[in-house]
């Protein structure tokens, strides 16, 4: 009985550390997301904003 108890409970903190790095991952995930999303819009900005320069 003790064995089935000790595997209950490194299965339950083994779930509950996954479970947390799941969440942190999607939070990164967005995170990454966003960053990208204001990366293309500075260089969609920089390439239209007529910095040419005559040679």
């Amino acid at each position: 009985m003790n064995l089935l108890l000790i595997i209950i409970i490194v299965v339950a903190i083994v779930l509950a550390i996954t479970g947390g790095l799941v969440q942190s991952l999607q939070f990164l995930l967005w995170v990454g997301l966003v960053l990208a999303a204001i990366a293309i819009i500075a260089f969609l900005l920089r390439s239209l904003s007529g910095r040419r320069r005559g040679v």
